[in-house]
C-alpha cells in the first residue's frame, strides 16, 4: 500500500505543479504584448500637414513631435493609446491595433479647436482733447488694495524706468545684440571701467548723493 500511496501523491504533486506552469505560461503569454512601429501623417481638416504636433504615449511616457511634413515614427505595443495634441486643435485618440505586420502607417486628422471671444464695442473721438479728457474722467476699478495716488505721472515714470524688461523686451534685446555682433566682430573692444567720461559722471552722481 505504501508504494500505491507514494505514487498517488507524487502523481498529484505533477499535476499541480503542471498546472501551475500551464496558467503561469498562458498569463506571460497575455501580458507580453509585441512591439510595432507606428509611422504616419498628421493633416488638418484641409488636408495640409501640421508640424509639431505632439504624438505621446501617456502611459509610457515618450513621444515625438511631426516633422515640418506632418510625418512621425515612434515604437509602440500592441493596445497602447496615442495621444495627439496640438495648439489650436481637438486631441485625437488612437488606439494601437493587434495586426500581424510589424510596422503600421496611419493619416490622423485633427479638427480646429475655435474659441470664441467676447465682443468689442468700439467708440470714435473726434480730437485728441476729448481722448485725453476720456481717459482723465474713466473710473478705473481699485483692485487688489491699489491706490489711486499710485497713479501719478511721476510712480508711472519711475516704475517705467525700473521694471524690467517682458519677454517681447528681452527678445528684441537678443536680436539687435545678434543683428550687431557681425558688424562688432571684428572692432576693437573697450573696457568700460577705462572709460574717464564714464568715471566723470560716477564721481559727478556719487558726490550729489553725498550733498543731499
Amino acid at each position: 500500500m505504501l508504494p500505491l500511496r507514494s505514487y498517488m501523491r507524487g502523481l498529484i504533486t505533477f499535476l499541480i505543479v503542471s498546472a501551475v506552469l500551464l496558467s503561469s505560461s498562458s498569463a506571460f503569454s497575455q501580458t507580453k504584448r509585441r512591439i510595432i512601429q507606428l509611422s504616419g501623417f498628421v493633416t488638418d481638416s484641409s488636408s495640409a500637414v501640421l508640424p509639431g504636433v505632439h504624438v505621446y504615449v501617456p502611459k509610457a511616457g515618450r513621444g515625438t513631435p511631426t516633422t515640418s511634413a506632418g510625418f512621425f515614427t515612434l515604437p509602440v505595443l500592441v493596445g497602447d493609446s496615442i495621444v495627439f495634441s496640438a495648439v489650436g486643435y481637438k486631441r485625437a485618440h488612437y488606439i494601437v491595433p493587434d495586426q500581424p505586420k510589424d510596422s503600421w502607417s496611419i493619416f490622423v486628422e485633427l479638427a480646429t479647436d475655435m474659441t470664441f471671444l467676447k465682443g468689442v464695442v468700439i467708440t470714435d473721438l473726434p480730437t485728441e482733447e476729448l481722448f485725453k479728457e476720456a481717459v482723465l474722467a474713466m473710473n478705473i476699478p481699485m483692485e487688489n488694495g491699489l491706490d489711486a495716488r499710485a497713479l501719478n505721472s511721476e510712480m508711472i515714470a519711475l516704475m517705467a524706468r525700473t521694471t524690467p524688461m517682458d519677454g517681447m523686451g528681452n527678445y528684441r534685446n537678443y536680436i539687435d545684440q545678434w543683428a550687431s555682433s557681425p558688424g562688432n566682430q571684428f572692432r576693437p573692444q573697450f573696457n568700460p571701467f577705462l572709460d574717464p567720461l564714464k568715471w566723470a559722471r560716477f564721481i559727478r552722481d556719487l558726490k550729489k548723493k553725498k550733498n543731499k
